[in-house]
C-alpha cells in the first residue's frame, strides 16, 4: 500500500502500557514524514523532467523526419538537375555538331565555287593570252605588211 506524506503524517499508533515512547516515535514519524516528502517531490519534479523530455523527443523525432525528407527532396532534386544539365549539355552539343556540319558543309560548298572560279578564270586568262596573242600576231603581220608596202618589197629579204 502506498501512502502519501500527508497519510504519513494523520497516522496514529494504538498506545499501550509498556509501548514505545511517544515523543520519540513522533520525532521518527516526522522524519520519515519530511523525507518521504522531499522523496515524493523529487519524484513529482523528475516525472514532469521526464514529460519535458518526452515532448523534446517527439519535437526532435518530428524534425529527424523532416530534415530527411528535406534531405531526401534536395537530393531528389539535385539528380533531376543532373538529369536536366546532362540533356541539356546532350542538345547543347548535338546542335553543335549540326552547326559544324553545316559549316563544313557550306566551307565545302564555297571551297568548290572558289576552285570553279579559279579554273573559269585560268580558263578566261588562257583564252585572253590566246586572243591576246592573236591580235599581236595579226598586228605584227599588218605591221610587216604596211612596212613592206612602204619601203618595197624588194628591201625586205
Amino acid at each position: 500500500m502506498t501512502l502519501a506524506p500527508v497519510e504519513i503524517r494523520h497516522v496514529q499508533l494504538p498506545r499501550r502500557a509498556l509501548g514505545y515512547r511517544r515523543g520519540a516515535v513522533d520525532a521518527l514519524l516526522g522524519e520519515i514524514q519530511e523525507s518521504f516528502e522531499d522523496v515524493w517531490r523529487d519524484r513529482a519534479d523528475l516525472r514532469d523532467e521526464v514529460e519535458r523530455l518526452e515532448g523534446d523527443l517527439a519535437r526532435y523525432k518530428e524534425l529527424d523526419v523532416l530534415l530527411r525528407n528535406s534531405l531526401v527532396s534536395a537530393e531528389r532534386a539535385a539528380d533531376e538537375l543532373r538529369s536536366q544539365a546532362g540533356k541539356e549539355a546532350d542538345v547543347v552539343l548535338d546542335e553543335a555538331r549540326v552547326r559544324a556540319r553545316e559549316m563544313t558543309a557550306n566551307a565545302e560548298a564555297e571551297r568548290e565555287r572558289v576552285g570553279a572560279e579559279v579554273r573559269r578564270l585560268r580558263s578566261l586568262e588562257t583564252d585572253l593570252k590566246a586572243d591576246y596573242k592573236a591580235f599581236l600576231l595579226g598586228a605584227l603581220d599588218r605591221l610587216d605588211v604596211a612596212t613592206a608596202e612602204r619601203v618595197g618589197p624588194e628591201t625586205l629579204v
